[in-house]
């Protein structure tokens, strides 16, 4: 897919936890969760699984044949959830089920990604406190990452990220001032986000959706139209729903749908642990769930039956000036030993198919081609 304008873009990638006690610098171990309280037991349990872990690993690791796939989808602006705090504060919000703490020492761990917009709008971001939060924007800024969907008020939550496009003639992907993409990161409770976790003009916290109202929608493609240029591309980056399961419900996609009719080219959708379907309204990109890219849960039990072991890494390429969704491929990727690993071809068959029959009631039909990653058909 060489023409049009590229993104790549996943879903939650989880750099805490156990991912974070197997790097250079890991942060203390101890957790608040009813039954482990201690991340390095995540690196045991994987490793039950899959077999030893190095520890002390280089930043690439967590990311393993994603770095190389990301890099041969070309020239593209890439759009990926950062479900963890970046921070040493102790100040855990208790009463939550699980706790996300990634060493801001292991920063190298998103820069070797490349992403350019790493979204915060979502139901871990404030695992430790304002206290984590503040420290999660300051180790970002200080490294240069674009983080929209929390801030130290609502203002700063709810401004959008722009990007650049990157320029295919340039040396390293540089970026020029002929086109942009502009990303808004916002949740709703139904991923689980605590309603006082709300930013507002005095208080710390995320872009949280007060409704899934058409109104709602209405005024989040106003905030991306209010910075627009010509020719920019439009993304609403959308932390919902719940973990598990196929089915989208009747308020998600009405919201989506009004999204793209308010002005919105990409509605990039995360939070439950597995891919959910694919959609092209309006010939429009609707990705209801992309689900986890990199985390700690190899060696947790239980929904086995939906291969959250299974990941996938989305290139989309839009039409310049339209935002129409010219084509769309997946690269399929297998979590093993806390790196990804690229899909065998059965496994690949299998998550076609599944999504193929999930995606057709949306009017999307998902394939595997000849070189192993998934494609849509665009109608």
């Amino acid at each position: 897919m060489d023409d049009g304008i590229g993104l790549v873009l996943a879903g939650d990638v989880m750099t805490g936890r156990g991912v974070d006690q197997i790097l250079r610098s890991p942060g203390k171990p101890e957790l608040h969760e009813e039954y482990v309280r201690d991340a390095r037991r995540y690196v045991e349990l994987a490793e039950r699984v899959n077999g030893p872990i190095p520890r002390g690993v280089e930043p690439t690791w967590p990311w393993g044949s994603a770095l190389e796939a990301m890099e041969q989808y070309g020239p593209a602006v890439r759009v990926m959830n950062l479900e963890t705090s970046v921070t040493t504060s102790d100040d855990v919000a208790l009463g939550k089920a699980v706790n996300y703490r990634m060493a801001p020492a292991n920063l190298e761990v998103l820069n070797v990604a490349g992403v350019d917009v790493w979204t915060l709008a979502n139901n871990h971001v404030l695992d430790y406190g304002a206290t984590g939060l503040l420290q999660t924007l300051d180790t970002l800024a200080d490294a240069g990452q674009r983080a929209p969907g929390a801030g130290r008020d609502a203002a700063e939550a709810w401004r959008p990220a722009v990007v650049g496009l990157p320029s295919p003639d340039a040396p390293d992907h540089a970026r020029h001032g002929g086109g942009r993409v502009v990303i808004a990161s916002v949740a709703d409770v139904s991923s689980g986000v605590p309603g006082g976790w709300r930013a507002a003009p005095d208080r710390a916290g995320v872009a949280l959706l007060p409704d899934l109202s058409l109104t709602t929608a209405d005024e989040v493609a106003r905030r991306l139209l209010e910075v627009e240029r010509p020719g920019d591309i439009r993304v609403v980056s959308i932390h919902w729903g719940s973990n598990w399961g196929y089915g989208i419900p009747h308020e998600h996609r009405r919201f989506a749908h009004r999204l793209v009719e308010a002005g919105v080219h990409v509605v990039h959708g995360h939070s439950s642990h597995h891919p959910r379907p694919i959609e092209v309204y309006r010939g429009r990109l609707v990705l209801y769930g992309c689900g986890d890219l990199v985390n700690d849960y190899e060696g947790i039990g239980g929904y086995a039956g939906f291969r959250s072991e299974l990941r996938l890494l989305y290139s989309a390429r839009l039409a310049m000036g339209t935002g129409e969704l010219v084509g769309l491929q997946m690269t399929p990727l297998l979590a093993r030993r806390l790196t990804l690993e690229h899909a065998s071809r059965e496994d690949s068959t299998w998550l076609a198919r599944v999504l193929d029959h999930e995606s057709h009631g949306h009017g999307a039909r998902v394939r595997l081609g000849g070189d192993g990653r998934l494609e849509v058909i665009v109608r």
